[in-house]
C-alpha cells in the first residue's frame, strides 16, 4: 500500500464550489477499486490550499483511477479553479502510530 498526496491551491471565490463538488464525488473516489482511504485537509495558514491524501493498494490501482472517466471528469471540473500549479507525491508509509 502507498499514499498519494496532492496539494491543490484555489482561487478564493471558487473554494465553496470545489468543496461542494468534492462532497458529491468523494464516495466515488473512495470506492474506486484499490482506494483504501480518502482524506481532504485544509491549510491552517493559507486557506486557499488543500491537500488530498489517498491510500492505494498498488500503483497500478492509482494509474487505473488516473486514466478513468471518473478522474478525467473530476479533474476537468477542478483544475479551472486553481490559482497555482498542483503538486503530487506518491510515498510509502514507513511508520504509523495510532
Amino acid at each position: 500500500m502507498f499514499v498519494r498526496i496532492v496539494k491543490l491551491s484555489f482561487q478564493p471565490e471558487k473554494i465553496d464550489t470545489f468543496l461542494a463538488n468534492f462532497e458529491k464525488k468523494k464516495e466515488f473516489i473512495r470506492n474506486f477499486p484499490g482506494c483504501r482511504l480518502l482524506e481532504l485537509y485544509r491549510d491552517k495558514n493559507d486557506t486557499n490550499v488543500f491537500f488530498t491524501y489517498s491510500y492505494w493498494d498498488s500503483e497500478a490501482d492509482l494509474e487505473n483511477y488516473r486514466h478513468s472517466e471518473l478522474f478525467k471528469n473530476i479533474w476537468a471540473e477542478t483544475k479551472v479553479f486553481f490559482n497555482d500549479k498542483p503538486f503530487a507525491w506518491s510515498v510509502d508509509k514507513v511508520v504509523s502510530l495510532e
